[in-house]
């Protein structure tokens, strides 16, 4: 019998259960016929791409020889693979923790491509010592990585892999999802009585199995590390064997307005919350105050600022030198590290070099980076403390479980007068008081003996826009106009960005290419650009080509103003909207009527708000007096974050936008 084989078998033993057929994994490791392949369309997904058959996990703990306990992780994963476009599938990442000496171990991977070849099925087995690849990803963690050989459309691929963990402390999520729907997927967890983990289940999709049965396991533990024989010992303890099963998962794709897909996807989470004998008894459940003390007293983060810095009295002392008070004081030292210093790495949480190094070097990680800020605002007697939160990309941290790996970022907050300002001296292009969109993630703690919580919400964020054009004939009878935009501040982050890396020139040919008629572009002006605390405003003159034509169809929404499609394209979603932040865009028109025309038909004006509520509103105005039009068009969003509930509601309240701002005014040749 396979190794694979024994696996399934050990589920169906653990939990003591007779199981009928539905209950049973659909598939078993080397068992693949030909008609395994004559499924090219599958009913969860008609369009899917590739197929997760089956994915399976067990996790069991057992004795080793380290006088402790080891988590033995087992994974069975079978795909089939139905077009060229899905086959990333066939590229695996496992990724392994390590502390020290000590690193986690994969074992007994088997890995094997079925393809079906004048119907006969041909294996072609990945060959596990030349094909495996480690990378380092941080101190902690690395990951192992193989593509499964021969891949063609219509492939089956399956694989099965053991991992061995001396860190029986923790235990990774089980995710039921993914980008592929799943025809499958089971994880089963033998839990012994000494170790107390508190469950976490995430997502949408409900159990179709659930089930735990008691029984009682002898766990046989030597201790081989010292120079003599090695000792012997063993103990029985009730174990709780636990089994979830989801069927049909659909796939979960990633659309407009998402944070991370990964807040959304079902899983379950598991937490350490006691230890209980034969081990010591203790409790991991800690409370915010001890994670920040220890990080305050740790030689990588906290320590870094409480030591005594006098040294930075050469670099802070000339920046403050005539500040009339300490926001000027934190101004003058904010823009010193932004403009000096250059991130290396911006997920890395802890700071490895000391702050006099950072200095000399003039580069850090956000963290190393961040701290320097802080540090060098404490050295001022201004009152600074890091703030760790998890970006956006990251995911959402939960407020009650105090557990530092749940962040990746650090930030600053200096409490001058009544104010709190937040600042990420990372971004060059980044004002004082300002933290990039990625930062608005939700709950952040302040890492100070109190650990306050900061809420760092994107609904908290109203960006503002506004646009003016002018249109007039000119002496040759042709449309002239200018448009002056005032963007957002972080729209005018973006636009510095991007000016940046590719050149103002790249810019007037992407405004050409916005607008719908054919124009030429002159006088383009930023203002403000390389003032990072300002608005940028944006200026330019332009021609509209005189098509001759007559009819003249033409939407009153220039350039790349107002949406062309909606932004929620799927019928249906089943986690929640988020967008970086609130929003109000105002766009007014002044023209005249082109010379030689008149206005056959001019669009009706409306106002329309999205609930009762006001959370959302939609203004569109438009007047003729004489040859002159005057248009207005507003969009504004309230809040940024919306319930799967409210969906249907946001969706129609943007069909109805693109669907009047395609409205166009039609001129009519004068006869």
């Amino acid at each position: 019998m396979s190794s694979k084989g024994i696996f399934l078998c050990l589920i169906a033993w653990s939990g003591s259960l007779i199981l009928s057929a539905q209950d049973k994994p659909p598939v078993k490791f080397g068992n693949v016929s030909a008609k395994d392949f004559a499924t090219t369309v599958y009913p969860i997904d008609s369009n899917a791409q590739a197929v997760v058959i089956a994915d399976i996990g067990y996790t069991y703990m057992e004795g080793n020889n380290k006088n402790s306990i080891s988590v033995i992780t087992k994974r069975y994963r079978r795909v089939h693979i139905l077009n060229k476009n899905a086959f990333d599938v066939a590229s695996e990442s496992i990724f392994f923790y390590k502390d020290m000496e000590v690193e986690e171990e994969l074992d007994k991977l088997k890995a094997i491509t079925y393809n079906l070849e004048n119907g006969k099925v041909v294996e072609t087995k990945l060959d596990t010592k030349h094909g495996v690849f480690k990378e380092s990803i941080d101190r902690n963690r690395f990951v192992k990585k193989f593509t499964m050989p021969n891949i063609k459309e219509g492939s089956i691929i399956e694989y099965e892999y053991t991992i061995r963990s001396d860190f029986f402390t923790q235990l990774d999520p089980w995710l039921f999802q993914g980008p592929y729907p799943v025809l499958w997927s089971e994880y089963n967890l033998e839990l012994p009585e000494f170790l107390g983990f508190t469950f976490l289940s995430r997502g949408y999709k409900k159990y179709d199995i659930t089930s735990k049965n008691i029984r009682n396991v002898n766990f046989i533990i030597t201790d081989s590390r010292g120079t003599g024989a090695s000792e012997r010992g063993q103990f029985s303890a009730n174990v709780t064997d636990h089994r979830w099963v989801i069927k049909n998962v659909p796939a979960l794709k990633e659309e407009n307005f998402t944070s991370t897909i990964r807040n959304h996807i079902t899983r379950i989470e598991f937490q350490l919350a006691e230890t209980r004998p034969p081990y010591a008894y203790k409790n991991f459940v800690q409370s915010w105050s001890k994670v920040t003390t220890d990080l305050l007293r740790s030689e990588s983060f906290g320590e870094k600022i409480a030591r005594e810095n006098g040294w930075l009295d050469e670099y802070t002392e000339p920046l403050v030198a005539g500040a009339k008070n300490d926001l000027e004081k934190a101004r003058r030292i904010y823009y010193y590290v932004r403009d000096n210093f250059t991130c290396t790495n911006y997920s890395d949480f802890y700071a490895d070099q000391s702050l006099k190094n950072i200095v000399k070097t003039k580069k850090g990680t956000v963290s190393e980076i961040n701290l320097l800020l802080t540090a060098m605002l404490k050295h001022e007697k201004i009152l600074a403390d890091p703030v760790m939160l998890s970006t956006r990309s990251h995911g959402q941290t939960y407020e009650l479980y105090p557990l530092r790996t749940q962040y990746n970022y650090v930030v600053v907050k200096a409490d001058i007068g009544n104010t709190a300002y937040f600042m990420d001296a990372t971004e060059p292009r980044l004002g004082f008081g300002h933290l990039p969109v990625r930062c608005y993630n939700g709950h952040a703690r302040v890492v100070n003996q109190t650990a306050d919580p900061v809420y760092l919400t994107p609904d908290t964020l109203m960006e503002r826009s506004s646009t003016s054009v002018f249109m007039i004939n000119d002496e040759k009878g042709n449309i002239v106009g200018s448009l002056n935009k005032v963007p957002g501040y972080f729209e005018s982050f973006s636009l510095r960005e991007k000016v940046n890396e590719k050149g103002k020139e790249s810019l007037e040919t992407e405004i050409k290419k916005s607008f719908t008629q054919e124009v030429s572009i002159a006088k383009l002006k930023l203002d403000s650009l390389n003032k990072p605390e300002e608005l940028v405003w944006v200026n330019y003159d332009f021609d509209i080509l005189d098509p001759k034509e007559d009819l003249i169809y033409f939407n009153p929404l220039l350039a790349s103003e107002g949406y062309k499609e909606n932004p929620f394209k799927s019928a249906q979603r089943f986690y929640p909207v988020e967008m970086p932040y609130g929003f109000d865009r105002t766009y007014n028109l002044q023209m005249e009527v082109p010379e030689g025309y008149v206005v056959d038909e001019l669009p009706k004006s409306m106002v329309v708000k999205m609930n009762e509520a006001g959370e959302g509103m939609f203004e569109y105005r438009i007047s003729q007096s004489g040859t002159s039009i005057s248009f207005r068009c507003r969009v504004q969003m309230k809040r940024a974050y919306f319930d799967p509930e409210e969906y249907e509601m946001l969706r129609e309240f943007f069909n109805m936008i693109v669907t009047k701002e395609s409205e166009q005014i039609v001129f009519k040749k004068k006869k």
